[in-house]
């Protein structure tokens, strides 16, 4: 088979750079033979197209990237978001990088759809409410309203509640894989804002309302400072600047003072280890954490500090439960967990109304089999 002459060999330098790896490692994780790559790397005819290509998949990038001449320019290979999150976390490994910027291209593929289908009636954009960024607790009120939510809530309908107005909402797959954030990375979550459509993507955890106070400090983010952020376990305890600020928003969402206030402080058990059980009505029907319900009773007075410690340090200390692996025989409903309700709808539709083939809307779906995609249309069905 012909093998490419023009290959920019400092191109693919710069990839494996940018990802941590040695054109080694890249031949490795593609299976190829790693003389291949160190004639390409000297410059020489090395590869075939088919081979070029896998490492364009690989990278996440188009075949002509690698043969257009001259260096590579980060502002054009990286979007403002992706330098944005690697700013401010600069030591983010390869496959978190690779994560990031998969994401932004579901995004861009969602809305390329959506203006394909052209929806009447559908909100394409993303019109957040009007907030007064000095008054979170104000703040955070209004986007309760804005969200119309009701008393009674998990980490679903608060997802629900975001996508109905314009937003992505991902979340990470449990199982390792290329939609996966690391099980032993401390990040918890991150934000690619954009004014028409931000996209947050949620770590998948062992607790839900995790999830839920994540969600909503990625979307403090998203509304009081209008910009990319991504947040380990540090920033969620975080008492300064930004991160301060999107914590006391979510906390204040997730339980405003109207559900704080059938919080009965006599109640309150004296051994820090049964507050979770003197929360356990309000945590299951808020889908809030008794961390979160303690940190509001905190800040409002209500609970001594010391208390509020003791209790962190019992959570901190307590084993966490283990959840197995599990199957893969639902493995047609991924995309959903994964994209969110909206995402998956919208690819769907132009499959159904023929804007995308089959083999597109399976690449859309985290390379969904033919078998699997039929059974999620039907699931819909």
């Amino acid at each position: 088979m012909e093998r490419i002459h023009s290959i920019n060999p400092d191109r693919i330098a710069w990839c494996c750079a940018d990802r941590g790896i040695t054109p080694d490692d890249l031949a490795s994780n593609l299976g190829m033979a790693s003389v291949h790559i160190e004639r390409v790397m000297a410059g020489k005819e090395g590869i075939t197209f088919n081979q070029l290509r896998k490492i364009a998949a690989y990278f996440g990038r188009g075949v002509l990237f690698y043969l257009e001449k001259g260096p590579v320019d980060e502002a054009q290979a990286h979007t403002a978001q992706f330098r944005t999150l690697a700013n401010h976390k600069p030591d983010l490994p390869a496959n978190l990088k690779a994560l990031i910027e998969r994401v932004e291209k579901q995004r861009q593929i969602f809305l390329s759809l959506r203006e394909d289908l052209d929806d009447e009636g559908e909100q394409l954009h993303f019109i957040p409410p009007v907030l007064p960024r000095n008054e979170i607790s104000e703040a955070a009120h209004k986007t309760r309203q804005w969200l119309q939510l009701s008393d009674e809530n998990n980490f679903d309908s608060y997802r629900e509640a975001l996508e109905k107005k314009g937003a992505l909402v991902f979340r990470s797959n449990g199982y390792n894989g290329k939609w996966q954030i690391p099980k032993d990375s401390p990040v918890l979550g991150f934000t690619l804002y954009d004014p028409a459509c931000p996209v947050i993507v949620i770590k998948k955890q062992n607790s839900e309302p995790r999830q839920s106070f994540t969600l909503m400090h990625e979307l403090g983010h998203v509304l009081l400072h209008k910009t990319s952020s991504i947040d380990d376990e540090h920033d969620m305890q975080s008492h300064h600047g930004r991160e301060h600020e999107a914590n006391a928003f979510a906390g204040a969402l997730l339980v405003p003072d109207q559900l704080l206030a059938v919080i009965v402080d006599a109640d309150r058990p004296e051994d820090v280890a049964h507050y979770d059980e003197w929360l356990a009505q309000p945590r299951k029907q808020w889908g809030v954490s008794g961390e979160v319900i303690l940190r509001r009773l905190l800040d409002s007075g209500r609970l001594p500090q010391a208390d509020y410690a003791g209790y962190h340090q019992w959570l901190t200390q307590k084993a966490p439960s283990q959840q197995s692996g599990g199957t893969r025989q639902y493995r047609y409903r991924e995309p959903i967990h994964i994209f969110g309700d909206t995402y998956v709808r919208t690819v769907l539709d132009a499959l159904n109304t023929q804007h995308i083939t089959l083999a597109k809307a399976s690449s859309y779906l985290d390379t969904l089999k033919i078998q699997d995609l039929h059974r999620l249309e039907h699931y819909y069905a």
